[in-house]
Protein backbone atom coordinates (compact mmCIF):
# COMPACT_ATOMS: atom_id res chain seq x y z
CA UNK A 1 0.00 0.00 0.00
CA UNK A 2 1.48 3.29 -0.99
CA UNK A 3 2.07 6.22 1.34
CA UNK A 4 -0.63 8.21 -0.47
CA UNK A 5 -3.25 5.54 0.14
CA UNK A 6 -2.16 5.00 3.73
CA UNK A 7 -2.25 8.67 4.71
CA UNK A 8 -5.35 9.74 2.75
CA UNK A 9 -7.47 10.32 5.83
CA UNK A 10 -7.87 8.99 9.35
CA UNK A 11 -11.35 7.78 8.44
CA UNK A 12 -9.87 5.11 6.16
CA UNK A 13 -9.13 1.66 7.57
CA UNK A 14 -5.57 0.42 7.52
CA UNK A 15 -4.48 -2.02 4.85
CA UNK A 16 -5.50 -5.63 5.48
CA UNK A 17 -4.64 -8.97 3.97
CA UNK A 18 -7.25 -10.93 2.11
CA UNK A 19 -6.43 -14.51 1.14
CA UNK A 20 -8.09 -16.70 -1.43
CA UNK A 21 -8.85 -20.03 0.21
CA UNK A 22 -7.68 -22.82 -1.97
CA UNK A 23 -4.76 -20.81 -3.31
CA UNK A 24 -1.88 -18.55 -2.39
CA UNK A 25 -3.26 -15.20 -3.55
CA UNK A 26 -2.63 -12.64 -0.84
CA UNK A 27 -3.63 -9.10 -1.66
CA UNK A 28 -4.00 -5.70 -0.10
CA UNK A 29 -7.52 -4.55 0.65
CA UNK A 30 -8.83 -1.25 1.87
CA UNK A 31 -12.12 -0.10 3.28
CA UNK A 32 -14.17 2.30 1.15
CA UNK A 33 -16.90 2.56 3.75
CA UNK A 34 -18.58 0.68 6.56
CA UNK A 35 -20.26 -1.89 4.36
CA UNK A 36 -18.49 -5.19 3.77
CA UNK A 37 -19.04 -4.91 0.00
CA UNK A 38 -17.24 -1.55 -0.05
CA UNK A 39 -13.85 -3.13 0.58
CA UNK A 40 -11.48 -2.55 -2.33
CA UNK A 41 -9.38 -5.58 -3.27
CA UNK A 42 -6.15 -4.66 -5.00
CA UNK A 43 -3.81 -7.34 -6.32
CA UNK A 44 -2.87 -5.73 -9.64
CA UNK A 45 -0.64 -2.75 -10.18
CA UNK A 46 -3.43 -1.11 -12.19
CA UNK A 47 -5.86 -1.22 -9.28
CA UNK A 48 -3.21 -0.02 -6.86
CA UNK A 49 -2.53 2.98 -9.12
CA UNK A 50 -6.25 3.78 -9.13
CA UNK A 51 -6.31 3.60 -5.32
CA UNK A 52 -3.30 5.92 -5.11
CA UNK A 53 -4.95 8.47 -7.37
CA UNK A 54 -8.25 8.22 -5.51
CA UNK A 55 -6.45 8.76 -2.20
CA UNK A 56 -4.69 11.81 -3.60
CA UNK A 57 -7.97 13.16 -5.00
CA UNK A 58 -9.69 12.60 -1.63
CA UNK A 59 -7.35 15.14 -0.03
CA UNK A 60 -8.53 17.85 -2.43
CA UNK A 61 -11.81 19.74 -2.58
CA UNK A 62 -11.96 19.60 -6.38
CA UNK A 63 -14.55 17.44 -8.17
CA UNK A 64 -13.47 13.90 -9.00
CA UNK A 65 -14.43 11.72 -11.95
CA UNK A 66 -13.95 7.96 -11.64
CA UNK A 67 -13.90 6.80 -15.25
CA UNK A 68 -13.96 3.30 -16.70
CA UNK A 69 -16.37 0.72 -18.09
CA UNK A 70 -19.62 -0.09 -16.33
CA UNK A 71 -19.27 -2.74 -13.66
CA UNK A 72 -15.53 -2.18 -13.15
CA UNK A 73 -15.84 -0.94 -9.57
CA UNK A 74 -16.27 2.78 -10.24
CA UNK A 75 -18.92 3.26 -7.55
CA UNK A 76 -16.84 1.54 -4.87
CA UNK A 77 -13.87 3.77 -5.64
CA UNK A 78 -16.13 6.83 -5.69
CA UNK A 79 -17.44 5.98 -2.23
CA UNK A 80 -13.84 5.55 -1.14
CA UNK A 81 -13.06 9.12 -2.13
CA UNK A 82 -15.84 10.25 0.19
CA UNK A 83 -14.75 7.92 3.01
CA UNK A 84 -11.15 9.12 2.80
CA UNK A 85 -11.99 12.83 2.50
CA UNK A 86 -12.32 15.66 4.99
CA UNK A 87 -16.12 15.55 4.59
CA UNK A 88 -16.44 11.84 5.40
CA UNK A 89 -18.58 12.66 8.45
CA UNK A 90 -21.06 14.46 6.20
CA UNK A 91 -23.78 12.90 4.04
CA UNK A 92 -23.12 10.84 0.93
CA UNK A 93 -25.97 11.65 -1.45
CA UNK A 94 -26.16 9.47 -4.56
CA UNK A 95 -28.00 10.39 -7.76
CA UNK A 96 -28.36 7.64 -10.37
CA UNK A 97 -28.30 9.88 -13.43
CA UNK A 98 -29.35 7.18 -15.88
CA UNK A 99 -32.44 6.33 -13.81
CA UNK A 100 -33.88 9.87 -13.97
CA UNK A 101 -35.91 10.86 -17.07
CA UNK A 102 -34.25 13.73 -18.93
CA UNK A 103 -37.08 16.25 -18.27
CA UNK A 104 -36.62 15.74 -14.51
CA UNK A 105 -32.81 15.64 -14.30
CA UNK A 106 -32.37 19.35 -13.52
CA UNK A 107 -35.05 19.17 -10.84
CA UNK A 108 -33.53 16.11 -9.18
CA UNK A 109 -30.06 17.64 -9.25
CA UNK A 110 -30.74 21.28 -8.37
CA UNK A 111 -34.24 21.20 -6.87
CA UNK A 112 -37.10 23.51 -7.81
CA UNK A 113 -39.00 26.48 -6.44
CA UNK A 114 -42.57 26.17 -5.21
CA UNK A 115 -45.09 25.99 -8.05
CA UNK A 116 -42.55 25.09 -10.73
CA UNK A 117 -44.26 21.73 -11.19
CA UNK A 118 -48.05 21.45 -10.79
CA UNK A 119 -47.66 18.16 -8.95
CA UNK A 120 -45.23 19.77 -6.48
CA UNK A 121 -46.83 22.80 -4.86
CA UNK A 122 -43.94 23.17 -2.41
CA UNK A 123 -40.26 23.83 -3.04
CA UNK A 124 -38.10 20.74 -3.48
CA UNK A 125 -34.47 20.36 -2.49
CA UNK A 126 -32.35 18.57 -5.08
CA UNK A 127 -29.44 16.22 -4.53
CA UNK A 128 -27.01 19.16 -4.51
CA UNK A 129 -28.72 20.67 -1.46
CA UNK A 130 -29.19 17.35 0.34
CA UNK A 131 -25.45 16.64 -0.01
CA UNK A 132 -24.42 19.89 1.71
CA UNK A 133 -21.53 19.30 4.07
CA UNK A 134 -20.70 16.00 2.43
CA UNK A 135 -20.37 14.42 -1.01
CA UNK A 136 -22.69 14.36 -4.00
CA UNK A 137 -22.08 11.15 -5.95
CA UNK A 138 -23.34 11.37 -9.53
CA UNK A 139 -23.41 7.81 -10.86
CA UNK A 140 -23.32 7.72 -14.65
CA UNK A 141 -22.57 11.39 -15.21
CA UNK A 142 -22.50 10.85 -18.98
CA UNK A 143 -26.22 9.95 -18.82
CA UNK A 144 -27.10 13.54 -17.94
CA UNK A 145 -28.61 15.55 -20.79
CA UNK A 146 -26.20 18.09 -22.26
CA UNK A 147 -28.08 21.17 -20.93
CA UNK A 148 -28.08 19.71 -17.41
CA UNK A 149 -24.40 18.82 -17.61
CA UNK A 150 -23.64 22.36 -18.82
CA UNK A 151 -25.60 23.78 -15.89
CA UNK A 152 -23.58 21.55 -13.55
CA UNK A 153 -20.35 22.78 -15.11
CA UNK A 154 -21.41 26.42 -14.60
CA UNK A 155 -22.42 25.71 -11.01
CA UNK A 156 -19.08 24.13 -10.17
CA UNK A 157 -17.15 26.91 -11.91
CA UNK A 158 -19.07 29.68 -10.11
CA UNK A 159 -19.53 27.65 -6.91
CA UNK A 160 -23.21 28.56 -7.04
CA UNK A 161 -26.40 27.26 -8.64
CA UNK A 162 -30.10 28.04 -8.97
CA UNK A 163 -33.00 25.73 -8.38
CA UNK A 164 -35.45 25.47 -11.25
CA UNK A 165 -37.93 28.35 -11.24
CA UNK A 166 -35.83 30.38 -8.80
CA UNK A 167 -33.69 33.51 -9.30
CA UNK A 168 -31.90 33.05 -6.00
CA UNK A 169 -28.40 31.65 -6.13
CA UNK A 170 -27.35 29.01 -3.65
CA UNK A 171 -23.73 28.20 -2.81
CA UNK A 172 -22.41 24.77 -3.70
CA UNK A 173 -21.67 23.20 -0.33
CA UNK A 174 -21.08 19.63 -1.49
CA UNK A 175 -18.02 17.86 -2.83
CA UNK A 176 -18.92 16.40 -6.24
CA UNK A 177 -17.69 12.93 -7.19
CA UNK A 178 -18.93 11.30 -10.39
CA UNK A 179 -18.59 8.06 -12.31
CA UNK A 180 -18.50 8.01 -16.10
CA UNK A 181 -17.36 5.96 -19.06
CA UNK A 182 -14.82 8.62 -20.02
CA UNK A 183 -12.97 11.37 -18.21
CA UNK A 184 -14.18 14.18 -20.47
CA UNK A 185 -17.70 14.16 -19.01
CA UNK A 186 -17.00 17.36 -17.06
CA UNK A 187 -15.08 19.61 -19.44
CA UNK A 188 -14.37 23.17 -18.39
CA UNK A 189 -13.97 22.44 -14.67
CA UNK A 190 -10.71 21.70 -12.89
CA UNK A 191 -11.06 18.19 -11.50
CA UNK A 192 -9.25 15.02 -10.61
CA UNK A 193 -9.58 12.02 -12.91
CA UNK A 194 -9.15 8.46 -11.68
CA UNK A 195 -9.22 5.72 -14.33
CA UNK A 196 -10.08 2.14 -13.50
CA UNK A 197 -9.32 -0.55 -16.08
CA UNK A 198 -11.70 -3.31 -17.16
CA UNK A 199 -11.26 -6.57 -15.29
CA UNK A 200 -9.88 -8.28 -18.41
CA UNK A 201 -6.85 -5.96 -18.18
CA UNK A 202 -6.12 -6.73 -14.52
CA UNK A 203 -6.27 -10.50 -14.31
CA UNK A 204 -4.37 -10.50 -11.02
CA UNK A 205 -7.52 -9.16 -9.36
CA UNK A 206 -9.83 -11.97 -10.51
CA UNK A 207 -9.06 -14.68 -7.94
CA UNK A 208 -8.69 -12.32 -4.95
CA UNK A 209 -11.98 -10.63 -5.86
CA UNK A 210 -13.66 -14.00 -6.26
CA UNK A 211 -12.36 -15.03 -2.81
CA UNK A 212 -13.65 -11.78 -1.33
CA UNK A 213 -17.10 -12.30 -2.83
CA UNK A 214 -17.10 -15.97 -1.75
CA UNK A 215 -16.45 -14.97 1.85
CA UNK A 216 -19.14 -12.28 1.68
CA UNK A 217 -21.89 -14.43 0.21
CA UNK A 218 -21.01 -17.51 2.26
CA UNK A 219 -21.42 -15.42 5.42
CA UNK A 220 -24.77 -14.12 4.17
CA UNK A 221 -25.90 -17.68 3.39
CA UNK A 222 -24.71 -19.03 6.74
CA UNK A 223 -22.26 -21.53 5.24
CA UNK A 224 -18.55 -22.01 5.84
CA UNK A 225 -16.65 -21.05 2.68
CA UNK A 226 -14.37 -23.86 1.53
CA UNK A 227 -12.88 -22.09 -1.46
CA UNK A 228 -12.66 -22.76 -5.18
CA UNK A 229 -11.73 -26.11 -6.67
CA UNK A 230 -8.68 -26.02 -8.97
CA UNK A 231 -10.87 -26.30 -12.07
CA UNK A 232 -12.97 -23.39 -10.82
CA UNK A 233 -9.89 -21.21 -10.35
CA UNK A 234 -8.79 -22.02 -13.89
CA UNK A 235 -12.27 -21.25 -15.21
CA UNK A 236 -12.32 -17.90 -13.42
CA UNK A 237 -9.03 -16.89 -15.03
CA UNK A 238 -10.14 -18.02 -18.49
CA UNK A 239 -13.34 -15.96 -18.51
CA UNK A 240 -13.27 -12.66 -20.48
CA UNK A 241 -15.62 -10.99 -17.94
CA UNK A 242 -17.33 -8.51 -20.28
CA UNK A 243 -19.46 -7.41 -17.33
CA UNK A 244 -16.32 -6.74 -15.27
CA UNK A 245 -16.37 -6.95 -11.46
CA UNK A 246 -20.17 -6.75 -11.34
CA UNK A 247 -20.45 -9.90 -13.45
CA UNK A 248 -17.85 -11.74 -11.37
CA UNK A 249 -19.66 -10.78 -8.17
CA UNK A 250 -23.02 -12.06 -9.43
CA UNK A 251 -21.47 -15.27 -10.78
CA UNK A 252 -19.88 -16.05 -7.41
CA UNK A 253 -23.10 -15.21 -5.59
CA UNK A 254 -25.05 -17.72 -7.65
CA UNK A 255 -22.27 -20.32 -7.48
CA UNK A 256 -22.26 -20.17 -3.66
CA UNK A 257 -25.97 -21.01 -3.69
CA UNK A 258 -25.29 -24.00 -5.94
CA UNK A 259 -22.23 -25.24 -4.05
CA UNK A 260 -23.67 -24.91 -0.54
CA UNK A 261 -21.06 -25.85 2.06
CA UNK A 262 -18.71 -27.49 -0.43
CA UNK A 263 -15.96 -26.07 -2.60
CA UNK A 264 -17.15 -24.08 -5.62
CA UNK A 265 -16.54 -26.10 -8.78
CA UNK A 266 -16.15 -25.04 -12.38
CA UNK A 267 -19.55 -26.60 -13.07
CA UNK A 268 -21.18 -24.44 -10.39
CA UNK A 269 -19.64 -21.33 -11.95
CA UNK A 270 -20.80 -22.44 -15.39
CA UNK A 271 -24.39 -23.01 -14.25
CA UNK A 272 -24.31 -19.69 -12.40
CA UNK A 273 -23.88 -17.82 -15.68
CA UNK A 274 -26.79 -15.85 -17.06
CA UNK A 275 -29.36 -18.03 -18.78
CA UNK A 276 -28.38 -16.75 -22.23
CA UNK A 277 -24.74 -17.64 -21.56
CA UNK A 278 -25.15 -21.12 -20.06
CA UNK A 279 -23.45 -23.51 -22.50
CA UNK A 280 -25.28 -26.41 -24.07
CA UNK A 281 -24.74 -29.93 -22.71
CA UNK A 282 -22.43 -30.67 -25.65
CA UNK A 283 -20.36 -27.53 -25.01
CA UNK A 284 -20.15 -28.33 -21.31
CA UNK A 285 -19.02 -31.89 -22.09
CA UNK A 286 -16.27 -30.58 -24.40
CA UNK A 287 -15.14 -28.11 -21.74
CA UNK A 288 -14.93 -30.92 -19.18
CA UNK A 289 -12.99 -33.11 -21.62
CA UNK A 290 -10.49 -30.32 -22.24
CA UNK A 291 -9.90 -29.77 -18.50
CA UNK A 292 -9.63 -33.52 -17.91
CA UNK A 293 -7.11 -34.01 -20.73
CA UNK A 294 -5.04 -31.02 -19.62
CA UNK A 295 -4.94 -32.35 -16.05
CA UNK A 296 -3.80 -35.80 -17.15
CA UNK A 297 -1.15 -34.46 -19.52
CA UNK A 298 0.17 -32.14 -16.86
CA UNK A 299 0.34 -35.05 -14.42
CA UNK A 300 2.16 -37.20 -17.00
CA UNK A 301 4.46 -34.44 -18.30
CA UNK A 302 2.84 -34.65 -21.74
CA UNK A 303 3.29 -38.43 -22.12
CA UNK A 304 0.22 -39.50 -24.11
CA UNK A 305 0.63 -43.25 -23.50
CA UNK A 306 0.89 -42.82 -19.75
CA UNK A 307 -2.09 -40.42 -19.72
CA UNK A 308 -4.15 -42.92 -21.75
CA UNK A 309 -3.36 -45.69 -19.24
CA UNK A 310 -4.49 -43.49 -16.34
CA UNK A 311 -7.68 -42.68 -18.23
CA UNK A 312 -8.17 -46.42 -18.92
CA UNK A 313 -8.52 -45.72 -22.62
CA UNK A 314 -6.82 -47.09 -25.70
CA UNK A 315 -3.97 -44.81 -26.79
CA UNK A 316 -5.58 -44.22 -30.20
CA UNK A 317 -8.96 -43.38 -28.62
CA UNK A 318 -7.29 -41.05 -26.14
CA UNK A 319 -5.41 -39.33 -28.97
CA UNK A 320 -8.77 -38.76 -30.70
CA UNK A 321 -10.01 -37.03 -27.54
CA UNK A 322 -6.89 -34.85 -27.52
CA UNK A 323 -7.50 -33.82 -31.14
CA UNK A 324 -11.17 -33.12 -30.42
CA UNK A 325 -10.36 -30.85 -27.49
CA UNK A 326 -7.52 -29.06 -29.26
CA UNK A 327 -5.12 -29.54 -26.34
CA UNK A 328 -1.42 -29.49 -27.32
CA UNK A 329 0.53 -32.22 -25.40
CA UNK A 330 3.85 -30.53 -26.14
CA UNK A 331 2.91 -27.70 -23.77
CA UNK A 332 3.14 -30.12 -20.85
CA UNK A 333 6.43 -31.84 -21.69
CA UNK A 334 9.41 -31.02 -19.55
Amino acid sequence: MSELATSAATTASSAAAVASRGGDDVVASRSAGRRREDRIVAASAATQRAIDRAALAARSAQPVIICGPSGSGRSTLARAVHAWSAVASGPLETLLCGAVPEPLQARELFGCAAGTYPALPEALDGAMARAAGGTLLLEGLDALAEPVRSALTRALSANAYRAEGSNQERPVRARVVATAERGDALLGVAHHEVAIAPLAERREDVLPLAAHFLSQFAAESGVEPVGFAPDARAALLEEPWPGNVAELRERVRQAVRLAGSGAVSAEALMLAARADRVPSFREAKRAFEARYVEGLLRLCDGNISQAARLAKKDRKDFYDVIRRTGVDPSLFRR
